[in-house]
């Protein structure tokens, strides 16, 4: 196969040495940006009455502070009053590592090794006049530290704090969409390389390893956030195989990469064919790009993710295949809100009735998988306006052609 419609003909180093960066043009989130989506929650907090709320390490800390850190074993996080005061609590020895990625200033607490940092939890909420009532428990923190918190606090009524952070993450600014947006330009054109690159007996490694490069050579210094590769029946395990076979004339491609750049993430799944595509993949395929269609129109401000979600099952079912989760048919739902998690809030799922506002952004996905023969998934993602949902990237063209070459 020789680069009919952008598919093969080309090879990994021509590629890679085609390829201009793009990614020093993307700006970060500024610290002002920040300094809004504690005012936000602050007011969310006081409408449900809670004093303070805790962020532990990682995304939702990330989120609200701008303060990169992992999860450990260790209680890292930050206390979060109602009056919008902040008081950050980690190991005695972190002080210093903490005070220098801290981007909104609040004060530090510090426990030592021997210590126990949910008594310095509790001592801070006191100190700042929080004797007793609700405080909200940022819903990623470990068990035992909400366990711990929870054993030395029997005067605070401990509530997941869900509600109000979901309230925000899920309402993308501006700056988040722009950075979305080039990332998922960037993607797009790594998927039309790895295209191109693709010919019989290359592996799903070999692409993988490609991809990564492509991304880095975008100016991605992490390259790749994520890649699956798969060829032929191995498509029709949605999130892989063990041993992924090379690929074949007239096989399924599937690509499903993305990649991340100032805490933002790119996700986009691309399906075609190698070769010849039989009549019943091609309806297979046209099916997927319906469902897609089909989520699109009903991805209105006010309708619910379940209404989405229902359409695309409803529409899927008119063709024959399902019904609900059944296969051949569509196996898990439709999609995944995106941000500075690949899959957060909100989830387009059946039962999930919570309704669509300006600035949420999401996949839709609704994957076919046709067990022992092959799987069609189809992934591009919206951000819901007040006009309704703009794609960040146009859907696939068709199934010879995904590409529109």
């Amino acid at each position: 196969m020789k680069g009919k419609f952008g598919i093969g003909g080309s090879s990994a180093e021509k590629e890679l040495e085609a390829i201009t960066p793009m990614a020093n043009l993307i700006q970060p989130i500024q610290k002002e940006e920040y300094k809004e989506r504690i005012k936000k929650v602050c007011r969310l907090m006081q409408t449900e009455k809670a004093s303070a709320l805790y962020l532990n390490a990682g995304s939702n800390l990330l989120y609200f502070t701008g303060t990169h850190w992992h999860a450990s074993e260790r209680m890292v996080g930050a206390i979060l009053l109602s009056n919008g005061d902040l008081h950050y609590i980690a190991p005695n020895f972190e002080r210093g590592t903490i005070n220098d990625f801290m981007v909104v200033e609040g004060e530090i607490h510090c426990w030592e090794e021997h210590e126990s940092p949910f008594v310095l939890f509790k001592s801070i909420l006191e100190f700042n006049g929080v004797v007793d009532g609700t405080v909200l428990i940022d819903e990623n923190t470990p068990f035992f530290i909400f366990e711990g918190i929870n054993e030395v606090s029997e005067m605070f009524q401990l509530k997941n704090a869900k509600t109000v952070i979901s309230a925000c993450r899920m309402v993308k600014s501006e700056a988040e969409i722009s950075i979305i947006q080039a990332l998922m330009n960037i993607t797009m054109e790594v998927q039309k390389a790895a295209a191109r690159i693709l010919k019989v007996g290359i592996t799903a490694k070999e692409v993988t390893d490609f991809i990564h490069q492509a991304h880095k050579r975008y100016g991605i210094p992490s390259g790749s956030y994520f890649c699956i590769v798969l060829f032929g029946k191995d498509t029709s395990f949605p999130h892989g195989v063990k041993n992924p076979k090379p690929l074949e004339e007239n096989d399924i491609v599937l690509v499903d990469t993305g990649c991340s750049l100032h805490d933002y993430i790119s996700d986009i799944t691309r399906t075609y064919i190698f070769g010849e595509a039989t009549e019943y993949q091609q309806k297979i395929w046209n099916i997927e790009k319906g469902a897609q269609q089909v989520a699109f129109k009903a991805s209105q401000v006010g309708n619910t993710c379940s209404f989405v979600d229902i359409s695309v099952r409803n529409k899927i079912e008119s063709h024959g295949l399902g019904p609900d989760y059944n296969l051949p048919g569509v196996p898990h739902r439709t999609g995944h809100g995106i941000g500075l998690d690949i899959h957060e809030y909100p989830y387009i799922l059946k039962g999930n009735e919570t309704k669509l506002q300006p600035g949420y952004c999401y996949s839709i996905e609704p994957m076919i998988c046709v067990p022992e023969a092959f799987g069609i998934r189809l992934e591009d993602h919206v951000y819901i306006t007040n006009d309704g949902p703009k794609w960040f990237t146009q859907p696939a063209n068709s199934i010879e052609n995904p590409f529109g070459v």
